[in-house]
């Protein structure tokens, strides 16, 4: 044991896998989300990543939703006694969070948000040094320190960190995201609906955006704690949509919670998702050579029809599961700039090292004043293939092991043949499973998909 350092006992808790496909996440104030599992965390995370022998930091954000209160001090009284001192960030979006990791020198960054799920959910999101999610090693590794009988090692009474909140934090990714467009660009004469879903970006997005020129209406930036993704936001466009349609507006931007996804709606109301946003990045930045890669990474829920499009732009289409920290992965090991998801996560490495929704919504609008032509035109690259996804819900068990399950998949695999696709999997952050099939004769991935909801419903049901 090093000098200056005590023991701290800890309890075993039943086995769980607490970490998802982003961090962890669950109910507020039920297992793990809990005042006591987060301090944990910040223990076993404060001891994991100190580096040297100058004085350690982390940097803590959060989007807006109430429990953000509790699991932020929590987390400052288990990294305090792991001897790291704390900067507070407040309410900022999670890719601030990655860049201020970075840009502050800090050993580990942590953002306590559950992203576009509703108020009573939240959830921890963790950035290394570097400002990238850690890798699913690292997770278990800290899972382990979390479940061992051992205690964890916690630093003596004169080693214990500071807490103290950061000003000026906005300004910097503010200026942080104007600086990924060209000096020259302006968006003067554009009229901007930015949808903030009373989340983590309601004070950021709108300045940034009104700074580079446009017109700029903001609407669901009156964050109460309980308001953050309630009808509205990426995952619920219908109040954009009428906005935009209202104000007559150029463009509608809706983020979501912790603002590392956007989609687009046009200047007709129509909703424009990751997909056609990523092929028009990808386009574009082919036809003026910065593209790396030769084309573009997505994860298994992507639609067919931009495989066929890059395909016919001469560009590649590498497919990940289901999570940005995944598609993050392969990108860096296999030299891509452009990768992303279906819902709005769009990762640009060339200036972030995670999904950031106001940077990508940046460069969508870059594209429509160079070009001069409206989003409708600019933003819609391909026709979609036929996509069907449902979700069943469960508690527990197994029901994809179970063999009329198995039977229905198969029978459903032979059905589309060659030229559909089926992609079952478990939610990483709910208890669901989706059920996900595409061709291009929509009423056989119709039946398709609800004849396996309801053998899967079935299987729960008689469980």
């Amino acid at each position: 044991m090093c000098a200056g350092y005590g023991l701290v006992g800890q309890k075993k808790k039943m086995p769980n896998r607490y970490f998802g496909t982003d961090g962890i996440r669950g109910r507020a104030n039920a297992f793990p989300m809990t005042a006591d599992v987060a301090m944990k965390v910040g223990m076993a995370v404060g001891m994991s990543f100190q580096r040297g022998s100058h004085r350690h930091r982390v940097v803590i954000g959060k989007d807006t939703r109430l429990s953000g209160y509790m699991l932020e001090n929590a987390m400052i009284a288990g990294f305090c006694a792991a001897g790291m001192d704390v900067f507070l960030l407040g309410p900022i979006p999670t890719p601030a969070v990655a860049m201020l990791s970075r840009s502050l020198r800090a050993d580990i960054g942590v953002m306590i948000s559950a992203s576009h799920n509703a108020y009573h959910d939240n959830g921890i999101k963790l950035f290394g040094p570097d400002g990238y999610k850690l890798s699913d090693e690292i997770e278990k590794r800290i899972e382990s320190l979390l479940d061992k009988e051992e205690r964890l090692e916690v630093a003596g009474s004169n080693g214990l960190g500071r807490a103290k909140r950061i000003d000026g934090v906005h300004d910097r990714y503010i200026e942080f995201a104007k600086r990924t467009l060209p000096r020259s660009m302006s968006l003067a004469g554009m009229r901007v609906v930015i949808d903030c879903a009373n989340g983590a970006a309601y004070k950021v997005a709108p300045a940034a955006l009104w700074e580079l020129g446009a017109e700029v209406i903001a609407i669901n930036v009156e964050p109460d704690g309980f308001n953050i993704n309630k009808e509205c936001g990426s995952t619920d466009p219908l109040g954009l949509c009428k906005k935009v349609h209202e104000v007559r507006a150029d463009i509608g931007i809706a983020l979501d919670g912790d603002a590392d996804r956007m989609i687009i709606v046009d200047e007709n109301g129509t909703v424009v998702d990751g997909d056609q946003i990523m092929a028009l990045v990808a386009e574009a930045w082919q036809q003026n050579g910065r593209l790396s890669g030769g084309g573009i990474v997505a994860t298994v829920m992507s639609n067919l029809g931009l495989e066929r499009y890059l395909g016919d732009l001469g560009l590649s289409l590498h497919r990940t599961r289901v999570g940005d920290r995944y598609v993050v992965e392969h990108m860096r090991a296999h030299g891509f700039n452009v990768g992303g998801e279906q819902s709005g996560h769009i990762v640009l490495s060339d200036f972030s090292t995670t999904g950031d929704g106001l940077v990508s919504a940046l460069q969508v609008l870059a594209c429509i004043k160079r070009t001069g032509r409206p989003a409708s035109e600019v933003c819609r690259r391909f026709e979609p293939v036929p996509q069907i996804l449902k979700n069943v819900h469960f508690r527990g068990g197994k029901p994809l092991e179970t063999a009329s399950v198995k039977a229905a998949i198969e029978d459903a695999k032979a059905r589309l043949g060659e030229t559909g696709r089926l992609v079952i999997r478990p939610s990483g952050t709910e208890p669901l499973i989706r059920i996900m099939a595409e061709a291009d004769d929509k009423s056989l991935i119709e039946n398709v998909v609800d004849e396996i909801v309801g053998v899967i419903a079935d299987t729960r049901d008689a469980a």
